[in-house]
């Protein structure tokens, strides 16, 4: 029989061990049922044949029923419950069945190398000892008890106690005949015995559009994935030696529906897909389309990382995005964010009481830039969850790579800290050792389980060997942005001309690393947001002007070693800053000095393609050679890309308004050598000054060349 003291857990619903207290059990030579149903008058139990097998009485007014129940072994049970209003009510118990989880998820949990966390925790739909319902499971090792709650019980904690798997900290429990669509939280009760806001299911698969919060049971994803052929091609690739022109767009703003609303991912699929394959790109990357609870930090401040945002639909609408998009030739990469997490309450800070994924000392928890909590990369559990995530990302989606950001911010123990705000390493240093460690084995299952799926890293600083293989010593990345690139040569075309012959090694600079790491070329989103204005507007000058010099620095990018990244609305030049809040101004396009940019870029993404020369090599250094890098007077640069089995390509960089007639350079070889880009075109707005398609070469490479002002060329050797 319950005890007073039990009872009186149940109806305060500080009960941490329900299965003991309630449900099917034995008492002398039958049965006895026991519910909590609070505002109930009535119970009968049903067998779940439908067959009554007894009525159960009220022992306790806050709605605790005991009764006999006349089954000749324990099962489940149905109850019929008719409320003091006259409502009724049917469910089967939930404290009638056997746990889920095995023995075996507690030790490889606890041992930090379980590798299908998504499987188990969670919310999963499926059919447990013959019953359709769902399987709830999350981890709050330090909590005193844990209640799922939603429709299903009226958001009462007392009726979802969850069973406590004490090895690992894991809570869980199946609801019969809860079903896809359902929203539902956790009602958490910390070590001190105080109750804690109701929290998101940190391994939610689908979630509430914002400003709701709750998760969601998601559908079992089964979409019928068409995409062998794009994926074979990949894992049987070195992406270093492949194209990758990557087009980075914010789904809610690329476009927008008629009502200014967020198109679907259906909607999305119809519209991007065909644009990025018209423009020649190879990839988009999406910033962060994890559900996150504020629009204006554009996804890096996350809360559901295995849940696509509620704004584009549900997951099976991203699957179907990437699937198309795969059949259409267009990889899928993923900006995310394992480096830090907001505070809202319904999140995972002080997710059971204490801090269980983040640090408790600020001063290696909390991350003074953004107002965010860091991960603890030191807590296995904790870091199996991020890896689980990337994993999962690549597994369930398809998804062909993860661009990782801020890792800078992981990588040092001091990251905008000052002295006194930080604490060392072990061995004294500044270095994280622990991110360190999880980044290294998050590259090595990602890479080892899924071929063909890349990482980018987002790392600002001189770390060695970010792109460099984990058995070398390295981080484990494939690629690493180029962040020098971008500032450099920016701040360079920021210049007046007639001062940029004085810092010519802005441009020649970047060559000297150039090949450290396997690099991804950014001109991101965060180069034209808070006041930095559009990169057309970061070009000096009138705005003929700028339309050149942009159209120049495009050339000379796609001409430069390393693979390239364009954010959206730039390759059309649009002149605003980007917004967050509204669409692209694709209006812009009705002017013809942005279609000529939009025509280059296509342009030069079609060649970048087509020519080996341009990309096989872009990680190599025997794939570049300087042609002239010391015409700091004429600020002009030329440079030789080469490839094996293909036509070496000299690309000419050029940033004064000066046409120059009959310029004498030495070229590789002597020969023909056709001009396949002249981004001073009329076609691209330009002055249509050239070299009529072909510049000849004597024996020794000399030759004449006509440079149009602020423009970039491209030579191919003609055999």
């Amino acid at each position: 029989m319950l005890t007073p003291e039990q009872i009186d857990r149940l109806v305060q619903g500080q009960e941490d061990d329900p299965f003991a207290a309630l449900g099917i059990h034995a008492e002398g030579k039958g049965f006895s049922a026991r519910l909590l149903m609070p505002d109930a008058v009535t119970v009968e139990a049903r067998t779940l044949a439908g067959e009554s097998v007894g009525d159960l009485e009220r022992i306790d007014p806050a709605g605790l029923f005991v009764g006999p129940v006349s089954i000749a072994e324990r099962q489940p049970l149905r109850y019929d419950v008719t409320f003091g209003d006259g409502s009724t009510y049917s469910l089967i118990d939930p404290y009638g069945f056997g746990p889920v989880l095995g023995p075996m998820d507690d030790y490889y949990l606890a041992e930090g190398s379980h590798g299908r966390l998504f499987d188990k925790l969670g919310a999963h739909i499926m059919t447990h000892e013959g019953v359709n319902g769902t399987h709830f499971a999350v981890w709050a090792p330090n909590a005193r008890r844990v209640s799922v709650v939603g429709d299903f019980n009226r958001w009462d904690g007392r009726r979802g106690l969850m069973r406590r798997r004490a090895d690992a900290g894991l809570w869980e429990l199946f609801v019969p005949e809860v079903g896809a669509g359902t929203p539902y939280k956790y009602e958490i009760v910390g070590a001190d015995g105080v109750m804690l806001p109701l929290k998101a299911d940190p391994f939610a698969f689908q979630a509430e559009m914002r400003p709701s919060t709750a998760s969601i049971v998601a559908a079992p994803l089964d979409h019928d994935w068409g995409d062998d052929r794009h994926r074979d091609y990949w894992r049987e690739s070195d992406a270093r030696r492949q194209p990758m022109s990557i087009y980075e767009v914010h789904a809610g703003s690329w476009q927008r529906a008629e009502d200014c609303g967020f198109l679907s991912w259906d909607e999305l699929a119809h519209r991007l897909i065909p644009y990025v394959v018209g423009m020649g790109f190879t990839h988009i990357e999406f910033l962060p389309i994890s559900e996150h609870p504020y629009d204006p930090s554009w996804g890096y401040q996350t809360l559901g990382l295995y849940a696509p945002s509620a704004r584009f639909g549900d997951p099976a609408g991203f699957a179907r995005f990437v699937d198309g998009a795969h059949r259409a030739g267009i990889g899928i990469i993923l900006d995310w964010v394992p480096a830090h997490f907001p505070t809202d309450e319904h999140g995972l800070a002080r997710f059971d009481g204490t801090a269980l994924y983040e640090h408790a000392d600020p001063r290696k928890g909390f991350h003074p830039d953004w107002n965010t909590a860091i991960y603890n990369y030191g807590r296995r559990e904790v870091a199996q969850f991020l890896v689980n995530n990337a994993l999962y990302w690549a597994e369930r989606f398809h998804v062909d790579g993860l661009r990782v950001d801020a890792v800078a911010s992981m990588l040092y123990l001091d990251y905008s800290r000052k002295p006194g705000e930080w604490i060392p390493n072990d061995h004294g240093g500044r270095e994280n050792v622990e991110a360190v460690a999880f980044l290294q084995q998050m590259n090595k299952d990602l890479y080892g389980r899924h071929p063909g799926v890349v990482t980018i890293a987002e790392e600002s600083t001189s770390w060695p060997g970010v792109s460099r293989p984990v058995h070398e010593g390295g981080l484990g990345f494939g690629f690493k942005w180029n962040m020098g690139f971008m500032h450099d040569t920016l701040r360079y075309l920021a210049r007046d001309p007639v001062h940029r012959a004085h810092h010519h090694d802005d441009i020649t600079f970047g060559l000297v690393y150039a090949f450290s790491e396997n690099f991804v070329l950014p001109l991101s989103h965060d180069e034209v947001v808070h006041g930095k204005g559009s990169l057309l507007n970061k070009m000096a000058g009138d705005d003929w002007q700028k339309f050149a010099t942009l159209r120049a620095y495009y050339a000379m990018m796609w001409g430069y070693p390393g693979k390239k990244l364009l954010f959206m609305g730039q390759e059309f030049a649009q002149r605003a800053e980007w917004s967050e809040a509204r669409a692209l101004d694709w209006w812009s396009l009705d002017h013809a000095p942005h279609r000529g940019v939009q025509a280059l870029v296509a342009d030069l993404n079609r060649l970048y393609r087509g020519n080996a020369a341009l990309h096989a090599r872009d990680c190599e250094g025997e794939g570049f050679e300087w042609v002239l890098a010391d015409a700091a007077a004429d600020s002009l640069f030329a440079w030789v890309r080469r490839a094996p089995g293909a036509r070496p390509v000299v690309v000419i960089s050029h940033f004064t308004p000066i046409l120059r007639h009959s310029y004498r350079m030495r070229l590789p070889s002597g020969g023909k050598w056709r001009e396949i880009l002249n981004s001073d075109a009329h076609d691209y707005g330009g002055s249509g000054a050239g070299n009529m398609g072909l510049v000849q070469a004597d024996e020794e490479g000399w030759a004449n060349i006509t440079i149009p002002p602020f423009a970039t060329l491209m030579l191919e050797l003609d055999y």
